[in-house]
């Protein structure tokens, strides 16, 4: 048995996510159906971890094993041109038969734009937040550095997420103002649905108001989705890289 790895791109736009789902366009889905129509084989692709309804990746990574020994150029030629415009598949590498895109996944980075008037090259990838050209990003980083390390999340996860384990460790987080776009940097061990925009639209209402640097600990420590604030739109987050 092959066991191939794939570094994807895809605009979440048109996408209900990346995990496969009944009745939904999936990014999963497209991958799978044209993996098929060109080796003639059903897979398991799996994913490093699922990207909600609208976000995009710049690097999510994924792998499937099948019985075929790929010629790995022609095979991504071939995928890329039954995929649809809005998924590329970016490299393809044979790994080793134990490699797992999800469970040896160390570290997921996302990152999320923001700009603050009106512009139509960035409407699709950016969140359009007039306020922060009034916000300290001192201040945003301040907020935002009382996340780093193991905390439990569940007050900035969805109350229906089905995981047990709310840990999750934050290694690196921080803000960059730009002229025209705005950059927010996250990195953890792993992510639970819904926490990278209810953490961004939560530190920029805490920035807004001016709440002091302990304000986050107290959400986190309440651990009630309730305590934080509303997400931000999922059109601005792009999983970044995954690291193993």
């Amino acid at each position: 048995m092959n066991n191939y790895k794939l570094i994807i791109q895809y605009d979440g736009s048109n996408y209900s996510g990346w995990q496969i789902q009944e009745n939904a366009l999936t990014v999963q889905q497209n991958i799978v159906d044209a993996i098929k129509i060109i080796i003639k084989e059903d897979v398991n692709l799996i994913g490093s971890g699922r990207t909600d309804a609208g976000v995009h990746a710049l690097g999510q990574v994924a792998n499937f094993r099948c019985n075929q020994e790929l010629d790995l150029y022609k095979f991504q030629y071939s995928l890329n041109s039954v995929l649809p415009q809005d998924i590329s598949i970016k490299q393809i590498i044979k790994v080793d038969d134990s490699f797992h895109a999800r469970f040896d996944a160390k570290k997921r980075s996302y990152i999320y734009l923001i700009t603050d008037q009106k512009n139509p090259f960035f409407y699709k990838y950016s969140y359009l937040f007039p306020q922060i050209k009034n916000l300290s990003f001192e201040k945003l980083n301040a907020l935002s550095k009382t996340l780093i390390g193991k905390n439990d999340f569940t007050s900035f996860s969805r109350k229906n997420e089905e995981q047990e384990n709310k840990f999750c460790t934050i290694e690196e987080i921080y803000w960059r103002k730009g002229n025209d776009v705005s950059l927010f940097y996250i990195s953890a061990n792993r992510f639970l649905h819904g926490m990278v925009r209810t953490i961004i639209g939560t530190i920029l209402k805490a920035a807004e108001i001016n709440y002091s640097e302990n304000y986050l600990l107290d959400v986190l420590n309440k651990k009630n989705r309730c305590e934080a604030d509303e997400s931000v739109p999922a059109k601005g987050l792009f999983l970044y890289k995954v690291r193993y």
